[in-house]
């Protein structure tokens, strides 16, 4: 209502009309009720800045998000893992402090800055890799997708890698030093049996944990990395619904990052049960 308070063309009559067809003329609680009913049962009102139906807006942007996310996701894991796993291993070697040391500087890098390092230096210099967008117009092949995939996909893994991979390290040096891995490797086995069969699904369980948090988060929208890539997600659609002041359209986003947080720690007990066979929900 105060997107139309400020405007001074509006009438005080027209705003009481307007707070009874909305319903803001009765009491919070049977405002609240409705509001969550109508939520639960998919009507999410409409978006203030286009008229459109909020769940249309969203809809739009989902696709986007999950391909940018499901594909820094995969990727950040397929690289994290095995450098906690090699850092570990041959810790306080060379190649320890070599990747301590690039894990410590992407911890510590802004992503906005190295986005805009990477587009200066990919689009603008080498012109090899388009600087925003999801696809070229009049284009849309799956190639194109792919090039304008890259740099924010490559943005999001490599925040998500500095972490895990220190995480990943904590956790397999913990593990390692525990009794039933010496007795392993005493029976013989190789490092590699040692570390793959008998240490790594026990040292995942607290990387499972801080995997599905930053998971959770992905889904959510990666709000700099799409702002500064013009990519068509929820978190460019959260920014432009902020300084829209779009307040069913940042309502609903709101609930849907809960709801994803709830779905990821969900999924994070079931990967417990999946990485250890002691764990069971009865």
């Amino acid at each position: 209502m105060d997107v139309y308070a400020d405007n001074p063309s509006v009438s005080q009559e027209a705003l009481d009309q307007m707070k009874v067809a909305l319903g803001l003329d009765q009491p919070l609680p049977v405002q609240y009720t409705k509001w969550v009913t109508a939520f639960v049962s998919g009507e999410w009102g409409y978006s203030i800045r286009t008229a459109r139906p909020v769940t249309t807006e969203i809809a739009e942007r989902l696709w986007p998000t999950v391909l940018l996310g499901g594909s820094s996701f995969l990727l950040a894991l397929l690289v994290a893992v095995p450098l906690g796993i090699l850092s570990a291993v041959r810790r306080y070697s060379s190649v320890d402090y070599g990747i301590t040391f690039m894990s410590f500087l992407g911890i510590s890098m802004p992503v906005f800055w190295l986005a805009l390092m990477l587009q200066l230096l990919f689009s603008v210099h080498w012109r090899i890799l388009p600087s925003a967008g999801m696809q070229t117009i009049g284009d849309g092949s799956l190639p194109d997708l792919l090039r304008h995939l890259l740099m924010p996909a490559l943005i999001l893994a490599f925040a998500s890698v500095a972490g895990w991979s220190r995480y990943m390290r904590s956790s397999m040096v913990e593990v390692l030093s525990q009794d039933y891995v010496r007795t392993a490797k005493a029976k013989g086995l190789t490092e590699r049996k040692v570390v793959y069969r008998h240490a790594l699904r026990n040292a995942l369980i607290p990387v499972i944990t801080v995997v599905a948090l930053d998971f959770a988060g992905i889904l959510a929208g990666a709000v700099i990395t799409e702002t500064i890539f013009a990519w068509p997600g929820i978190g460019r659609l959260f920014i432009e619904s902020m300084n829209g002041r779009d307040y069913p359209v940042l309502m609903a986003l709101m609930m849907l990052g809960s709801f994803a947080l709830v779905v990821s720690n969900v999924l994070a007990d079931l990967a417990y049960a999946a990485a250890d066979p002691r764990i069971r929900y009865d």
